[in-house]
């Protein structure tokens, strides 16, 4: 039975290969998704042990909001001058060195523009010296408060060199010029640590520019004296100091800096597996018909084997073996391709991330474990059906010349019918809110169960949907044998239909999901800003782009300006809990230019010790008018205020509004927005040059009209979408496969047929439009299964979302178009290999097949 199987699994090698790139392609995802973290969490182990190897012990104050990765960068409490010195008493304290470092510090190029960085700090710090790790490669340290060094890569990034006078950006202050005295870089010729751009000033400068304070630090680097263990000098500070500050060793910052850093490529990993995951579903659809296609094909081999013997049994040993073997090379051929698909991202990330020096390509044991125990899986339970089919195949059709006749589609329609009932559940369950901390699984669990249910239900629409697609090609014969052939075997083509069903579903969904958010953020902002102008700028780190609150008092003594508002921003603690604080220059700008409305108090006016809630917050707090509210934002020290107002809560509002006085204690004292507004009868084109011209020493930001910052806020959205659809053209191509496999064993399967056509007059061409005409029925079915599908999904989350500001439905007709139309074409390219091999079909050959 063994060497029967190997021959069987050998005369048909072609096409289950085929069929096992579907799992090459999905196990590829995965081993990539694991070969790309892994070598990039040991690329910033390396680049974390570098930064702190000169350091023994490390202080630095808490912060006065703890924030998590995802809700954004914490503000450290700064180290007074007199605490080194308490620090440098210690004993066992060799040297105790003030230092100055924190992210915002953006260099104005030769160009004019900011040298932006996606990922990687832009740090300001104070010059410290030549080190083991840092050495001046041009010029000299900074002495003046006019002068700076930079590191080379940044030197490179913006094009400048030693003598250069060039603008620098900080968060507490406008723009600044300097002169570029030297250029350093790092041990082992680098030119960055990890894509880090630096800049650096004199220690004065860099207190007065980062921390907004003299004589105060952002930590305390400390090296411990001969002798001196890095665990016990640690122990020693931190009793001397008492709480208040961090004490670390130089090995627990790598260790936490890399751990932080992990969490997020572990998100990232999380995704690719999404993506890997989708593609193997598909795959499953691929391989559960290449096998049944191929069972029904071997229906009298099968059955001569159980009349001379066989059990049903081996008869399943033997398909599913079929089955191992495929999953084994696909594995293989997967982790291969995985390996080479995580070192390309890790070449292309560390390259973004401004010259990350890669570790070497390593091959974790979760990669290839995952790619092995995924690819033999996958491949296996796609097979355990037609195996199962296979062994109940009776003796005396060995004796027949036809094979089994389809089953009734009762079951099947039955069991699609309650597994869509479990899927639907779950999504309510999930898209409600009433899964609790499970609602992300219990949604996916969702899709899961209404794509197999769906796929399940599709045999029984698969055969009138497919005749009136196939009315449209039925002006000619060819078309007309297209057409009765792709609706034949409905379970065959609702297989190969649900393939694609699954991609395009997918697309549509998440189309419909991201137009509908575009669409009605877009709306509400053009019925409640009522500014015609709009000054912003694009987030490239882990602050939003600011400008000189100054600009704003120069704009509002332009002519025709009725009102300049800027708007401040700042992650803080409301009465404990972490919220986004928010604070405008002008208070009546919240009724006047976001049309809020008043629901207690006077939103009117706001005194240095007032703040406003939005109704949603007061209600969530139990907070009403009189109420007393504790604040702290990322500096300073919290702060007691009274509730003078509530206002009815918005998309576009905060939930608390703070009095202009409190954002010099916010992490970015500078606006990230500001809003203009006209006089009646003024021209738009008139002011936004004025304003652009004041704005010459803030690059980072620009004016424009209402409708193009909308376009420019929901932008992000179409980036969103484009690498969604690019991630899951995979899930379609494999659906193509699909397509192109079903076609290659039908024609197998109906070899004398075909042969009988040609004898009896069909000429080549024709036979390759009934093949064509087939392939782009079965796919433009699909197609049109997973529109449905995909919009039902879409306008669920939609209908789900209401409460979030997603109001609108919103469905692509364009892109839904364009979708049946790439059926089309997928059908007929899918069908050219197919459509070649049955119009070479010899004839004579053909009508003597059996």
């Amino acid at each position: 039975m063994l060497r029967a199987t190997l021959k069987s699994l050998l005369a048909r090698k072609v096409r289950l290969l085929l069929s096992g790139l579907a799992v090459v392609l999905g196990v590829m995802f995965v081993s990539g998704a694991f070969v790309l973290t892994d070598t990039l969490g040991r690329s910033f182990d390396a680049v974390f042990a570098d930064a702190y190897e000169g350091i023994d012990v490390n202080v630095a104050g808490k912060p006065k909001v703890a924030l998590s990765e995802m809700q954004g960068e914490q503000v450290p409490t700064t180290v007074p001058a007199a605490t080194v010195q308490r620090i440098g008493a210690v004993a066992g304290v060799a040297e105790a060195t003030g230092v100055v470092a924190t992210d915002g510090a953006q260099l104005i190029g030769s160009n004019g523009k900011v040298v932006t960085s996606f990922g990687p700090p832009q740090l300001g710090s104070n010059w410290q010296g030549e080190s083991d790790l840092v050495k001046l490669r041009e010029g000299h340290e900074p002495r003046a408060d006019d002068e700076i060094v930079v590191n080379a890569a940044l030197a490179q990034a913006g094009k400048v060199k030693v003598g250069d006078r060039v603008g620098v950006l900080t968060p507490l202050s406008p723009k600044q010029t300097f002169t570029l005295v030297g250029i350093f870089g790092y041990s082992g010729d680098r030119d960055s640590i990890g894509g880090v751009n630096e800049v650096a000033f004199t220690t004065p400068v860099a207190q007065r520019l980062l921390l907004g304070e003299r004589d105060v630090f952002t930590n305390v680097t400390v090296r411990a004296a001969d002798g001196v263990s890095d665990s016990a000098l640690r122990d020693d500070v931190a009793r001397t100091l008492g709480d208040g500050f961090e004490v670390k060793t130089g090995a627990q910052l790598s260790a936490d800096a890399s751990a932080s850093l992990k969490e997020g490529l572990s998100f990232f990993n999380k995704i690719l597996l999404g993506f890997a995951a989708v593609a193997l579903l598909v795959g499953t659809f691929l391989i559960l018909n290449t096998f049944s296609i191929i069972v029904a094909q071997r229906t009298r081999e099968l059955a001569l084997m159980r009349a001379i013997g066989a059990s049903g049994r081996q008869i399943i040993g033997s398909v599913v073996l079929e089955a191992v073997a495929i999953g084994l090379i696909a594995s293989v051929l997967g982790l291969g391709a995985g390996i080479g698909i995580g070192a390309l991202l890790a070449y292309v990330f560390g390259n973004l991330a401004g010259g990350l020096t890669l570790a070497g390509i390593g091959v974790p044991a979760s990669a290839v474990i995952g790619s092995f125990a995924v690819g033999l899986v996958i491949t296996v339970v796609a097979a355990l059906l037609p195996a199962l089919r296979a062994s109940r195949i009776p003796p005396i059709a060995a004796m027949q010349d036809v094979a089994n006749p389809d089953r009734p589609l009762t079951r099947i329609t039955v069991t699609g019918g309650v597994i869509t009932g479990i899927g639907a559940v779950l999504l309510f369950l999930g898209l409600s809110g009433n899964a609790g901390d499970n609602t992300l699984a219990v949604i996916l669990g969702g899709v899961l169960f209404a794509f197999i249910g769906v796929a399940l239900l599709t045999p029984l629409i698969s055969r009138p949907v497919v005749s009136l697609l196939g009315a449209i090609f039925a002006w000619s014969v060819p078309g007309k044998l297209g057409r009765l052939n792709s609706g034949r075997n409905p379970r065959r083509t609702a297989i190969t239909a649900a393939a694609l069903m699954v991609g395009i579903a997918l697309v549509t969904g998440v189309t419909v999901i991201l137009d509908s958010a575009k669409g009605s953020i877009g709306a509400l902002a053009q019925d409640t800003i009522k500014a015609e102008l709009v000054i912003s700028g694009s987030t490239t780190g882990p602050r939003p782009a600011s400008f000189d609150p100054a600009v704003l008092t120069k704009v509002a003594a332009l002519p025709g300006v009725q009102m300049a508002d800027g708007e401040y921003g700042d992650m803080g603690m409301v009465d404990g809990k972490v919220t986004w604080l928010a604070a405008s220059s002008d208070v009546t700008a919240l009724q006047r230019i976001f049309g809020a409305k008043t629901t207690a108090g006077d939103i009117s006016r706001l005194g240095p010790d007032q703040m406003l809630f939005s109704s949603d917050a007061a209600r969530s707090r139990n907070i009403s008018v009189g109420s007393t509210v504790t604040v702290q934002a990322s500096r300073g020290e919290p702060r007691t205020y009274t509730v003078s107002g509530i206002y009815e809560s918005s998309e576009l509002t905060s939930p608390v509004q703070l009095p202009p006085q409190a954002v010099k204690d916010f992490a970015v004292p500078k606006p990230n927005q500001g809003f203009i507004q006209l006089a009646p009868g003024t021209r738009v084109a008139d002011v936004q040059p004025q304003v652009e011209a004041l704005l010459v020493d803030s690059p980072e930001v620009s004016v424009a009209d209402r409708d193009a910052f909308i376009e420019q806020q929901t932008g992000s959205l179409d980036s969103l979408l484009t690498m969604i659809q690019i991630l899951l053209a995979l899930a379609i191509v494999i659906a193509v496969l699909g397509i192109v496999n079903t076609l290659a064993l039908s024609v197998l399967e109906r070899t004398r047929e075909l042969g009988l056509l040609r004898a009896i007059g069909l000429r080549r061409a024709q036979t390759m439009r009934m093949i064509t005409v087939e392939a782009v029925v079965i796919s433009v079915f699909g197609a049109l299964l997973g529109i449905v599908v995909g919009v039902g999904l879409g306008a669920a989350v939609v209908r789900a979302l209401k409460d979030d500001g997603i109001t609108d439905l919103i469905l692509p007709w364009g892109q839904m178009g364009l979708f049946l139309l790439l059926a089309a074409i997928i059908g007929v390219v899918a069908a050219v290999l197919p459509a070649v091999r049955a119009a070479r079909i010899n004839v004579l050959g053909a009508i003597a097949h059996d």
